[in-house]
């Protein structure tokens, strides 16, 4: 098994494709700001019997993203998985909030997901194998904010990417979860409790979803029968009806994994 790089994966869905890629016996590279969570991860995952590196990085830092991008070109050590994973949002409205928050949002969402994938992709087509999955969401089709707008961004780039690779060997599928128990509303500091329990989607179903349409060569992952209705639902209807559906939803815009 190769070695799979994961941002952001130290929780949530992050963590949970970490511990199933070990699991399956792949090596990781771990990519997150927090070095006692890092090594804490890692020495778990290492009961796997499973090498586990792990990079401090602040992707929002372009001296700490151009590190992991020089990790992802080294041929010595090659990367059959990328996970773009971590992020967060901004608890704001953007005309009244801190544009250099909005910024750095774009540059974890948006920039590193761009760069990170332009230095795995090119060592992945030489060895005709590989798969970059990025984690998007389903707020990436609807009107949630600058959050959705930069998620958005990621779930055309990957699909644009999936065309532009196709019959390379290497697979890229943006993966769209909806509203998924982790820790990510909790440190957002979002009030989630009016949210019914058929709304909320658990990570390992996400995750194995995920991994499945990867393999499958599918360009969009959308884990639960409920999801997949609202997420074609989103695409399809009105776009002043889906206005109106953004405007309405739980929570507001949200933030951090």
């Amino acid at each position: 098994m190769g070695t799979a790089l994961i941002t952001g994966g130290t929780s949530g869905i992050g963590m949970t494709f970490a511990e199933t890629l070990a699991q399956r016996g792949h090596d990781m590279c771990l990519v997150a700001r927090d070095e006692t969570r890092l090594q804490q991860v890692a020495d778990r995952l290492r009961q796997e019997r499973v090498e586990v590196e792990i990079l401090v990085a602040d992707l929002a830092d372009r001296a700490d993203l151009a590190r992991v991008e020089d990790r992802l070109r080294d041929r010595d050590r090659p990367v059959e998985i990328l996970v773009n994973n971590a992020g967060f949002g901004v608890p704001q409205k953007f005309s009244t909030g801190d544009i250099d928050a909005e910024q750095q949002m774009l540059d974890v969402l948006v920039t590193a997901v761009m760069r990170l994938t332009h230095a795995a992709v090119p060592g992945m087509v030489a060895r005709g194998t590989g798969a970059v999955i990025n984690v998007s969401s389903v707020a990436s089709w609807i009107t949630g904010g600058t959050y959705s707008a930069a998620k958005s961004w990621v779930t055309v780039f990957s699909e644009s990417l999936s065309l532009e690779l196709a019959g390379t060997g290497v697979n890229v599928v943006a993966v769209c979860p909806g509203f998924t128990h982790t820790e990510f509303h909790q440190r957002a500091g979002m009030q989630m409790e009016a949210l019914p329990d058929w709304m909320w989607l658990d990570a390992q179903d996400v995750v194995d979803t995920a991994l499945k349409d990867a393999r499958r060569g599918r360009p969009i992952s959308v884990a639960g029968p409920q999801y997949k209705v609202l997420s074609l639902a989103a695409q399809y209807l009105p776009r002043p009806l889906v206005r109106a559906i953004g405007s309405r939803r739980p929570g507001g815009q949200v933030r951090a994994k």
